[in-house]
């Protein structure tokens, strides 16, 4: 029988549990893969937490939309993958089980050289960081301020707009900066005085920003340099965006994605995937913690200590 983490109540993570379940069964169009990894996001937690909007609770609801893993079944007509191919899944609720059924198009083939852990940590930060990069027209002639540059979305948003020709400022901590720099960006550290710290990092003005932090000095900052309000976008402060003047994407934005958004989404993993390949782009991994761990993922990304992508291992 399959395994997968359930909760029946919003709240902390002790009301994750690790449960049995139905093995799922392909419908036509569908695989099922066997789980080898799980992506731990942030909306994860929130989702658990209620701190975003949600229908209420009437069956155990499933984690996770992000994984990796092995096709174990296929379904009625499906021609593009067979038995055993190595996948990632995207944006598929439900991801932290042993077993899930998963639509085709929610599906990128892993060539050998892209790890399991790496095909599992893609999904919601890079589909999220290239349709910003893309949504804000970022380009060769643009300079772009990226808040928690360190972060997943951030890392990614650096390597999307640098590889588009773009000059990258980005803000972390100073532990954080030789990543960041590695990357392709300006670190710069946050704090009293960013703005000018922002200023000093380059020539010229700064065309564009990204908000993946939320906090009133990235927004504030953000106004403060950029001179047109609709080439600021946050992935945080969704409720608010209207108020402030700027765009927002994701985070509780009530805006929804257009059909052109949703395809960058797409797009962008199997992009990651073919750089991540030839060495030409990155994710940060952090811990491996088994399945039955994921109260404690939970913890540890609510307290911001993760380090990288946590995955969760069957």
């Amino acid at each position: 029988m399959a395994r997968a983490i359930v909760y029946t109540e919003l709240g902390t993570p002790d009301v994750l549990r690790l449960v049995d379940i139905p093995d799922p069964v392909a419908g036509a169009g569908e695989v099922v893969v066997q789980i080898e990894a799980a992506g731990v996001n942030p909306l994860d937690a929130k989702l658990r937490r209620g701190l975003r909007p949600g229908p209420p609770i009437t069956v155990p609801r499933r984690v996770g939309f992000d994984g990796a893993g092995v096709i174990e079944s296929l379904g009625a007509d499906v021609t593009a993958f067979r038995v055993g191919d190595r996948v990632a899944v995207r944006d598929t609720v439900g991801t932290y089980a042993t077993h899930l059924t998963v639509p085709v198009e929610k599906l990128d083939a892993l060539p050998d050289a892209v790890t399991t852990a790496e095909g599992a940590a893609l999904g919601i930060p890079i589909g999220t960081a290239y349709q910003c990069v893309k949504s804000l027209g970022v380009g060769s002639d643009d300079t772009l301020l990226v808040h928690a540059g360190s972060g997943a979305v951030g890392q990614a948003a650096i390597q999307f707009a640098v590889a588009a020709g773009a000059t990258v400022i980005a803000t972390a901590s100073p532990a954080r900066h030789d990543l960041v720099r590695e990357l392709g960006a300006i670190p710069v550290a946050y704090g009293d005085g960013l703005a000018d710290r922002v200023r000093a990092a380059v020539d010229g003005d700064v065309t564009v920003a990204l908000d993946c932090i939320g906090t009133d000095e990235a927004i504030e900052v953000s106004k403060l340099l950029v001179s047109d309000p609709s080439r600021i976008a946050t992935i945080v402060r969704g409720p608010d965006a209207a108020d402030l003047g700027i765009r927002a994407f994701s985070g509780g934005s009530p805006d929804p994605l257009t059909a052109e958004q949703v395809a960058w989404r797409a797009e962008a993993v199997g992009i990651a995937i073919s750089g991540l390949a030839t060495g030409d782009f990155q994710v940060e991994l952090a811990a491996e913690l088994p399945l039955a761990d994921a109260a404690e993922a939970h913890r540890t990304i609510e307290a911001h200590a993760a380090g990288g992508k946590i995955t969760l291992i069957p």
